[in-house]
């Protein structure tokens, strides 16, 4: 059976940087729902349209393509009062801790509650917080193998994914905030709980 729209993917891949270093490669295939559901990047689905079982290839994406471009707008330091402790680098925080009680800046308020911030450092008094997902500003190389390809049931294409696979689809970079629950169930697919993580 050939990848076509409404049929559910599941895909080996390894994710690498542009000097082949290796950022993922998980142990369990990704499964997704082929055909615009946005459980992968276009870029990809386009190579694996009309593609077969044992079909492998390398293909990189452009930062534009993949998690966009690094914002430095998106950094940010906050008073460590907002925060719960114990506080460490690399907890996650959706939006920041009651920024809406101090800012008068509402319409960027309404845009921070949606960002998934990542604490990348801890001073005394002072926490840097940064609104880019990890991998923001890099070119990526995906090497993909399909290892299976069957029809989607009905309740798939009506949920918009595999039953059951929700967690094994990476994220995509989206433009509107209203999706944005949809990409925050797993960045790079290892199944992890953690909105917006590598690991």
């Amino acid at each position: 059976m050939k990848i076509e729209k409404n049929t559910i993917v599941s895909l080996r891949y390894k994710l690498t940087d542009t000097q082949n270093n290796v950022i993922e490669e998980p142990d369990s295939p990704m499964v997704y729902l082929h055909g615009g559901y946005k459980a992968t990047f276009p870029k990809i689905e386009t190579l694996l349209d009309g593609q077969d079982i044992g079909f492998e290839a390398t293909i990189q994406l452009e930062p534009s393509e993949a998690f966009g471009e690094y914002d430095p707008e998106l950094l940010k330091i906050e008073p460590r009062t907002r925060f719960p402790e114990p506080l460490e680098i690399g907890m996650q925080f959706e939006g920041i801790p009651d920024a809406d009680e101090e800012s008068t800046e509402a319409s960027d308020d309404s845009e921070d509650e949606h960002l998934i911030y990542t604490v990348t450092d801890v001073a005394d008094n002072q926490v840097v917080l940064d609104g880019n997902h990890p991998l923001a500003g890099m070119a990526l190389r995906f090497w993909v193998q399909v290892e299976d390809v069957r029809s989607a049931t009905d309740d798939e294409i009506e949920n918009r994914h595999p039953e059951g696979g929700e967690s094994f689809t990476f994220g995509m970079p989206n433009d509107s905030s209203n999706e944005e629950d949809e990409f925050q169930s797993g960045a790079l697919g290892s199944g992890n709980s953690n909105p917006r993580t590598l690991h």
